[in-house]
């Protein structure tokens, strides 16, 4: 029998937000990238698009800036998305990192997202 694995729906890994849309913005993922929804983003300091979190980046990327809502195929270009970027409880386990971040790195970006009242539950 073959056995199917469906990604996270957009949005599934969000417990609450606040009100409307106040905690979600359009955010421009950049080039080179293909992200599903729950990944833990960053932003790039220089031109203000974001990207995968990674802890050991010096690019701006190594603070947790927000949870892209849904996934985003940036392979060829830009690409426009939604993400989480304050005031919500979301799902550890609907989090989506990078296969280099590790239990250290996660812990960090946790952190920065309860700094943006992001609450990790």
């Amino acid at each position: 029998m073959t056995t199917l694995t469906e990604d996270l729906h957009d949005g599934g890994f969000v417990a609450s937000e606040g009100n409307g849309h106040i905690s979600r913005e359009a955010v421009t993922i950049v080039s080179g990238q293909t992200l599903k929804a729950g990944a833990v983003i960053g932003k790039i300091t220089a031109s203000g698009k974001y990207a995968a979190y990674d802890n050991a980046a010096t690019d701006g990327t190594q603070m947790a800036a927000g949870v892209l809502y849904g996934a985003v195929d940036a392979s060829g270009a830009d690409a426009t998305g939604v993400a989480i970027v304050r005031m919500a409880e979301v799902a550890t386990d609907g989090l989506v990192w990078g296969a280099s971040q590790d239990a250290a790195a996660k812990t960090a970006g946790l952190a920065d997202l309860a700094a943006l009242t992001i609450i990790a539950r």
